[in-house]
């Protein structure tokens, strides 16, 4: 990713509506499933960025990260975060290392040239009945001048994901689309950047009402996601298990 990019992501990933909404999300699903432990959790965030997940995954059990990049390295390091630098193809970890791995909008990444190997390597580092949760960009429809400003390989079907977790050998826990009360204004704004020809990333502050007002809308996303999966969206959710065999 751009250097820009990141110092964007620093700046904002705190508070801005889809930073802190998609956070929500992946709380609502984990939750279920991870009940209070008795022994301390080990959590892996594979494509850390810039180390805001970390702090959030914390609530779950002791968080790790791991990133490419030098300088998403130091910036999670300077929020107090416990990161190496190293690779999706090659994670410098022992086989049944974690009990939970995540990796948000990671595997789209034009430098992760094969994300099936990228998937059984997440595999391999997790626990036997350990969880895996992913997330990544959906559906070729919205792609547009953002995918291009942060360097996207592929935008992906539920049904993509799916199949990636089955063939790396996790049993599949469930799955959902997400950002989808804002699907039809995002899908109008990728349309009307073809139109103008638009350049750059959609990482910005909106106008405070606008901030609210869509926070809000995956505020309830958040909630609906707890009883049923959502048929259509901007992201994709995935969540599997390693046979505990």
């Amino acid at each position: 990713m751009n250097p820009d990019e990141y110092r964007r992501m620093a700046d904002m990933e705190g508070v801005q509506w889809w930073y802190a909404g998609m956070r929500r999300i992946a709380r609502s699903l984990l939750t279920p499933l991870l009940p209070p432990a008795t022994s301390p959790r080990r959590i892996l965030d594979a494509g850390c960025g810039t180390g805001w997940n970390l702090q959030d995954l914390s609530t779950f059990g002791e968080t790790h990260g791991i990133d490419l990049s030098p300088l998403a390295v130091i910036t999670t390091r300077l929020r107090g975060g416990r990161v190496v630098q190293g690779d999706l193809l090659g994670l410098p970890y022992a086989p049944n290392s974690f009990d939970v791995v995540t990796s948000f909008d990671v595997l789209y990444h034009a430098w992760v040239k094969d994300d099936a190997q990228a998937v059984r390597e997440l595999a391999r580092v997790l626990k036997p009945g350990g969880l895996i949760l992913l997330k990544v960009p959906a559906l070729k429809i919205l792609w547009g001048a953002h995918d291009e400003a942060v360097h996207s390989r592929h935008r992906y079907t539920r049904g993509e994901v799916e199949v990636l977790l089955r063939t790396s050998g996790l049993e599949l826990v469930r799955s959902t689309y997400a950002n989808s009360l804002l699907f039809p204004i995002l899908l109008s704004r990728r349309y009307l950047d073809r139109l103008l020809s638009r350049h750059g990333s959609d990482v910005e502050m909106l106008p405070p009402l606008l901030e609210r007002s869509f926070g809000a809308l995956l505020s309830i996303e958040s909630a609906l996601v707890s009883v049923f999966n959502l048929p259509i969206g901007a992201s994709v959710f995935a969540i599997a298990r390693k046979p505990a065999a």
